[in-house]
């Protein structure tokens, strides 16, 4: 088993990140047969497999979280921390914050469309890291 992290900065406000790009950097790691499993560490992100395309990306995406988790609307998390990201919250859970990918000979085994995205659902910019340990 292997380890490392994946380090980046975001926009906030539901930014998406495509990890699959970063990981190009480590397909030593990814020798031989086995699994990636990443994991996102915060509770106002999310980690899944999307198709990377401006139009999903920049609209789609935010219109149905907007329309499953307003931001607008009131979160009792909100009344007792006195902040803003309820929503950022909610939105995480609901995506979740791992995901496991087999892979080959330094290759994800992803579909032609199929991208690995980080995405930052808080209210803010920041530093994010994803643990991705590999298992062969």
């Amino acid at each position: 088993m292997k380890r490392f992290t994946l380090e980046f900065d975001t926009r906030g406000d539901s930014d998406v990140i495509n990890l699959s790009k970063l990981l190009t950097g480590h397909s030593a790691d990814l020798a031989g047969i086995g699994l990636l499993h990443l994991f996102a560490i915060g509770s106002t992100c999310a980690i899944t497999t999307v198709e990377y395309e401006q139009g999903l990306i920049q609209h789609d995406l935010r219109q149905i979280m907007q329309n499953l988790v307003p931001d607008d609307a009131f979160y009792h998390h909100e009344a007792t921390w006195n902040d803003d990201n309820g929503h950022s919250h909610l939105r995480s859970a609901l995506v979740g914050p791992g995901v496991t990918i087999p892979f080959e000979n330094g290759k994800l085994l992803t579909g032609d469309w199929q991208q690995v995205v980080f995405i930052d659902f808080d209210t803010r910019p920041r530093k994010r890291k994803v643990v991705a340990t590999v298992i062969v």
